[in-house]
């Protein structure tokens, strides 16, 4: 490539930039426009924040890379299992899960803000797939992999969304009760779902999981004696599979508690039952995984037929927000173990553009797996390279040992799945929630009934809507205490909890809640009803130190319950009115429309009006 030529005027520039060695006017560089591009990219931009692994691999090294090799080693054959499993539970073809676990993985490991995250396909994102596509698939002439790239594509473009227009913050409408009851009834749902696959009676799959369970039940004369063997039996070794190989690990010189190689077992039972399967001829009597299509995806995009596109939005909406909480809350607790920061804006920008990876080449919705992950951190993973080498693993498999997995038994991907979920399930929330705060419990409750009532969509919106309606329950509330002087000092406690000097005259109330529409009436109420029963009350303060917000509402009931006590011969103060909050109310001159003042603090409050009514007695 020809050099640019860029003549200069030196009479133009500053004596101190051209040097002692400029003699000349003018003078005529050549530069080389890749190296022109190269030096604008690498010193005019910060590429380690837009691009995080250039930040993991500064000061890289050789013992960081056998690290990341192994511990990838070791995820990857933890994934090609599971990925084939979700595959089956997403109602899609094997090789699809397989598909997820290459261009998202590579992507995430490029633009993660955290290094231990294993991105890929996971239990719940495939449960909400395989829902979209039970709706919509008999419309599309059951084209599964091209609604499912549809949705993927729909997934990434709505992060997408959220990061630009910096909506992140929505995901917190749900809250933890809301996703422990979520992901509860997700879990259940993915078990019930398998279970066909156990006893090899097939059934339909739409209906209620007490609809499955009861068609089961009736068609108990179907049951397959060798499936459902060779499903318990591989269900019996993954839930002791861990204690097994730590067993087997310590006899071979692998000592650790907890070494990555004891989470391997769904690998294990993928190899034990090819082996049985192709060694006792079994595949004419179990269902097995059939022919899987070697080679690498063909990358292309997905459809953009609008019809299809509006009807997939609901799904791919609840899709994207379970994927970005499920990944970010991941993410953040092995982060924390390594005292790093994830970005949560880097990780709306990373999940976004792994799904539309996933979704041109021919797969579905990915997440941060929390078994995967936290496999790759107790393998010694530095950096996401260790993600780099599991990806390798996946190419590797595809490429050569398709024809292997023709003979995986469906039982036992049944049997793994079953097993990854039963880490979901979450009941120490509901006891611990049951003893302290009620409200959550009935929150997970609610939430995880009406998800196996009603669906995923309508089910996780119920919890959110519930989840509000007990916040604004308890708002309307509020906490109003009688609080006095803490002997000497210049604390104020409550009068119930502390042995508290009151004053006959004044009366100090501490509101623990914002003022808004939801709780005006109620805060006027339980006020001047306190100050008028309360006899001899001259002067009543509202001590606002936790009221960090006052809407229009507020500041009325503020205005009314100021002229209806000084009606009955009462002062109405505030006090400890935070800067900011005094600022907002400043138009509307609050301290010259009340009967009182506005105080500092209670305690000059407290000294100020005691004083006037010492002065006042004595006088009398």
């Amino acid at each position: 490539m020809h050099a640019i030529a860029i003549t200069l005027n030196t009479r133009q520039l500053p004596r101190r930039a051209l040097g002692s060695s400029v003699k000349g006017q003018c003078h005529t560089i050549r530069v080389s426009p890749v190296r022109l591009v190269a030096r604008f990219v690498l010193a005019g931009r910060r590429w380690h924040q837009w691009i995080p692994i250039f930040h993991w691999l500064k000061g890289y090294s050789r013992s960081d890379f056998s690290s990341d090799f192994s511990a990838g080693v070791v995820v990857g054959m933890v994934t090609v299992p599971q990925a084939v499993a979700y595959a089956y539970l997403a109602g899609l073809p094997p090789q699809a899960g397989l598909y997820a676990c290459l261009l998202p993985m590579l992507i995430y490991a490029c633009l993660g803000s955290t290094r231990h995250l294993v991105v890929g396909p996971v239990a719940v994102a495939a449960l909400l797939v395989a829902a979209a596509i039970a709706e919509h698939a008999p419309d599309y002439g059951n084209a599964h992999l091209m609604i499912s790239s549809a949705l993927c594509l729909q997934v990434g473009m709505i992060l997408l969304a959220l990061y630009l227009l910096r909506m992140g913050g929505l995901v917190n409408l749900l809250s933890h009760p809301v996703i422990t009851g979520f992901v509860n009834a997700a879990a259940l749902l993915i078990i019930v779902s398998q279970l066909p696959g156990i006893t090899g009676i097939s059934i339909d799959q739409t209906s209620s999981p007490l609809s499955q369970i009861s068609a089961l039940l009736q068609r108990v004369d179907e049951l397959n004696i060798t499936t459902l063997a060779m499903g318990a039996a591989a269900l019996v070794f993954l839930l002791y599979s861990k204690t097994l190989l730590q067993r087997l690990l310590n006899l071979l010189g692998m000592r650790g508690d907890d070494h990555p190689l004891a989470k391997t077992g769904p690998l294990w039972i993928a190899l034990l039952g090819m082996l049985v399967v192709s060694t006792l001829g079994l595949s004419d009597t179990t269902e097995t995984v059939g022919p899987v299509p070697a080679g690498l995806p063909e990358l292309k995009w997905p459809s953009m037929d609008l019809a299809l596109w509006l009807a997939l939005l609901p799904s791919a909406a609840v899709i994207a927000v379970i994927t970005y909480i499920e990944s970010y809350s991941i993410g953040a607790s092995l982060a924390a173990r390594e005292r790093e920061r994830v970005r949560p804006d880097q990780e709306l920008i990373a999940l976004s553009v792994a799904n539309i990876g996933a979704a041109v080449s021919s797969a579905y919705p990915v997440a941060g797996s929390f078994s995967r992950s936290g496999v790759n951190y107790a393998a010694g993973a530095r950096s996401p390279v260790s993600s780099i080498v599991c990806a390798v693993i996946i190419i590797g498999t595809l490429l050569f040992f398709t024809d292997a997995l023709a003979n995986l038994p469906k039982a036992a991907l049944a049997a793994i799945v079953m097993f990854s979920v039963l880490n979901l399930i979450d009941l120490d929330s509901w006891r611990n929630n049951w003893n302290t705060y009620r409200q959550d419990c009935w929150t997970e409750w609610g939430t995880a009934l009406a998800v196996l009532a009603f669906g995923v969509e309508i089910g996780l919106l119920s919890g959110v809507l519930l989840s509000i309606a007990f916040f604004l329950r308890g708002a309307s509330k509020p906490v109003i205490t009688q609080i006095g002087r803490l002997g000497d000092s210049q604390h104020f406690r409550s009068a119930k909890r502390h042995p508290v000097t009151l004053h006959h005259h004044v009366l100090v109330l501490r509101v623990d809640e914002n003022l808004f529409f939801a709780n005006a009436t109620q805060i006027e109420a339980r006020v001047v009803g306190r100050a008028l029963r309360r006899k001899g009350t001259r002067d009543v303060v509202l001590a606002c130190g936790s009221v960090n917000r006052i809407d229009s509402t507020g500041l009325q009931m503020l205005l009314r319950m100021s002229r209806t006590l000084a009606d009955a011969g009462i002062d109405f103060h505030l006090s400890e009115i935070k800067g900011p909050l005094m600022q907002a109310l400043g138009p509307a001159n609050l301290a010259a429309n009340i009967s009182g003042e506005i105080f500092f603090s209670n305690s000059e409050a407290l000294n100020v009006l005691t004083n006037e009514s010492s002065a006042e007695e004595t006088a009398s």
